[in-house]
């Protein structure tokens, strides 16, 4: 479960925003409260709020958002204890707060508001409070049983995990068995096994690099795999060492029928390894030569 939290000016709008998008919105946490839509609860925080001049954003403003599998399983009882927990966690118990459920949308979510400014007057300390109400949330979840963020992370760890391994093993057998001479035989080999190899320009718009796209997924060339960097490839497919030292000499490559900038770095990283390979042939050759005598 993520939580979210920040303060906010404008109670009526955001209340009456977030209560609105679904029809009969459903309440599922209420307390110091009577009224019955966003207009008569707005009007009930100002009233306490009055006491406090000098404080501005004086609602706190929360989306509690389980998984999209717990969000399912949730009823109305175990939803309403999962927002009381919150409170409770971020210690506004004695403060007048709504909560309604959202399910308009795949991924359920609980909206929640407080008013910042207690029965006392006090305005409670808003400082970190996005990174307290994700950690009040990651407690309550553990509290209840459901998926943590932590959790949810190490999923997505182990899902990219696989991916990656997906990409490598179809980047090695285009070059190993297909062989292409150039990157644009690469990139098309790869299209041909549903690998999206993309041009990567950064922000001086010139090439840097590939990024691999695959199965949802977008990761840059050494986040596969270091073997997988632009130069790399150039060196496993073959890079002749005069195209690589007319990158080097003018900055730019043929690249999918057009001529583009190359990044200093990445022309330099592209002729050492050419470099590089052609020492190793010549070495391979000469170690041929002897052997055949």
């Amino acid at each position: 479960m993520i939580g979210l939290g920040k303060s906010i000016a404008h109670t009526g709008a955001s209340m009456g925003y977030g209560w609105n998008q679904e029809k009969d919105a459903k309440v599922v946490y209420r307390e110091h409260l009577s009224g019955e839509n966003p207009k008569e609860i707005t009007q009930e925080f100002k009233v306490v709020q009055s006491q406090n001049h000098k404080c501005k954003k004086n609602t706190l403003s929360f989306v509690l958002s389980p998984t999209v599998e717990d969000g399912k399983e949730l009823n109305e009882k175990e939803l309403k204890e999962t927002t009381e927990r919150f409170v409770k966690e971020m210690k506004l118990q004695e403060r007048q707060a709504i909560a309604f459920v959202h399910r308009n949308k795949k991924h359920l979510h609980i909206h929640l508001y407080v008013n910042r400014i207690g029965f006392d007057g006090k305005a409670y300390k808003d400082n970190f409070i996005g990174k307290r109400s994700q950690q009040a949330a990651e407690r309550v979840a553990w509290q209840m049983g459901l998926t943590t963020v932590r959790e949810v992370q190490q999923q997505k760890l182990e899902k990219v995990k696989e991916v990656r391994a997906e990409i490598r093993q179809i980047h090695e057998k285009v070059i190993s068995e297909m062989r292409p001479k150039d990157f644009d035989h690469y990139i098309k080999y790869m299209k041909e096994k549903d690998v999206q190899v993309i041009p990567s320009i950064n922000k001086s718009n010139r090439l840097q690099g590939f990024r691999f796209g695959y199965k949802g997924h977008e990761l840059k060339g050494s986040d596969v795999h270091r073997s997988m960097s632009m130069a790399r490839i150039a060196e496993r497919i073959g890079f002749g060492k005069q195209v690589s030292q007319n990158i080097t000499k003018d900055q730019t490559m043929k690249l999918l029928g057009n001529t583009v900038q190359v990044s200093p770095n990445l022309a330099a990283k592209i002729a050492a390894k050419v470099v590089k390979q052609v020492i190793k042939r010549t070495i391979d050759k000469g170690i041929g030569v002897g052997i055949e005598i």
